[in-house]
């Protein structure tokens, strides 16, 4: 997958204008940065621009304006934090992403300088990939880079519609994510598993469907496993399952059997009266559970018969955690998994790639977020690559 789009390594930049399209969405409370992580993540390709000499133009959404100006929602508050992950460097702010103030502002820009561009949302063009905000974007660069995967899964005129329109290569951030997805699915080592986990089936069922034709092993925990249990007959009590989706459940575990993927689900589970820290709570076989109960976890069997599964397998794709883990004990579970991953991969033993807001809390949580192969911070993009779909910020850079 690597080969088939371009990186820093395939362009001439030194003396040009780049436009960078970069995620700098990121939490803020009273107008400051609460976390500066996806700053510092798009800070290695920006640098990277500026050591070779090109003029460093960068591009960013942040939330969701609609079409028009939001004081709230100005990246003049993150020039000071991108100067600081940037070593200080000085960072030029233009109050408009497109129009005479931001070509003035570009203009100036000497080599291995930097430019932060407005809210690109701040137009209705962004979201609506109009080939006229396209073309005004695009009028502001010789060559596009795109370092935002999170963004990916979005067809707007600065993640897919410039990138048509010029040279477009992926930044240091991009290509990480596109080689390690690729080693995860598209070329990887097997047996490959996969655990998804979360609340719901009905939220997964893309997912799930196509993991199933790819996988060799797929763990299903969390609420979704509750589903499946209930589809086979299984009590759950009084856990969530989402009962009319029983049919959707069968269905999934038929594909599976046809494709030869063995379906792992709980055999014990960790029941509580509610969810709630310090409650009194027992270890039941996943067919004994009180029907004034609910599972809130996976049980120590099945921690430990998903660990020896993971031994057996070389690659692993997670989405989602097993249990309730943001609630003590109902973390145990999604703990033993991680740090067993963490362990096989440590070993040389595994390719592990993790990804999605949950699984990363929950890998953090357990204290092994930097431990696994790849840890994609990117939600939705994430999801639907493992879904199968094409992204169009992905598709636009291919060769």
């Amino acid at each position: 997958m690597a080969s088939s789009f371009r990186t820093l390594d395939d362009i001439e930049v030194k003396g040009r204008r780049v436009l960078v399209r970069v995620d700098l969405n990121v939490p803020m409370k009273h107008g400051q940065v609460t976390d500066v992580t996806r700053i510092e993540r798009a800070a290695p390709t920006l640098r990277e621009l500026a050591r070779k000499g090109a003029r460093v133009v960068v591009l960013s959404h942040f939330g969701r304006p609609d079409g028009k100006r939001v004081e709230s929602m100005s990246l003049g508050a993150l020039v000071e934090p991108l100067s600081d992950a940037l070593d200080g460097a000085p960072v030029a702010f233009a109050t408009d992403c497109i129009g005479p103030e931001a070509k003035a502002i570009v203009d100036r820009l000497g080599e291995g300088e930097y430019a932060l561009l407005e809210n690109t949302r701040f137009h209705a063009g962004e979201e609506a990939n109009d080939p006229a905000f396209v073309a005004a974007l695009a009028s502001l660069g010789d060559l596009y880079v795109n370092d935002a995967f999170s963004a990916a899964h979005r067809a707007h005129a600065s993640t897919e519609g410039v990138a048509r329109r010029m040279t477009a290569a992926a930044g240091r951030n991009m290509q990480a994510e596109l080689e390690a997805l690729g080693k995860a699915l598209e070329h990887p080592q097997r047996p490959v598993a996969a655990i998804v986990g979360g609340a719901k089936v009905s939220t997964k069922l893309d997912l799930l469907g196509n993991l199933v034709g790819k996988v060799d092993v797929l763990a299903i925990g969390g609420g979704m496993a509750n589903t499946f249990l209930h589809a086979r007959g299984l009590e759950v009590g009084a856990s969530l399952c989402e009962r009319d989706m029983a049919d959707t459940a069968r269905a999934i575990l038929a594909k599976a059997e046809q494709a030869k993927c063995a379906i792992v689900l709980p055999g014990d589970a960790v029941v509580a009266a509610k969810l709630a820290p310090g409650v009194a709570t027992q270890v039941v076989s996943i067919d004994a559970v009180p029907k004034d109960r609910m599972i809130l976890d996976i049980g120590p069997l099945s921690a430990e018969r998903l660990r020896d599964r993971l031994a057996h397998c070389k690659t692993l794709v997670w989405n989602g955690p097993v249990g309730a883990f943001e609630t003590q004990p109902f973390d145990a579970g999604t703990n033993a998994v991680a740090r067993a991953a963490a362990e096989l991969t440590k070993a040389g033993k595994l390719v592990s790639v993790a990804g999605g807001g949950d699984t990363v809390a929950a890998l953090a949580h357990a204290g092994v977020e930097g431990a696994l192969t790849y840890v994609s911070t990117a939600g939705g993009a994430f999801l639907e690559w493992l879904e199968g779909k094409d992204l169009p910020g992905v598709a636009a850079l291919k060769r």
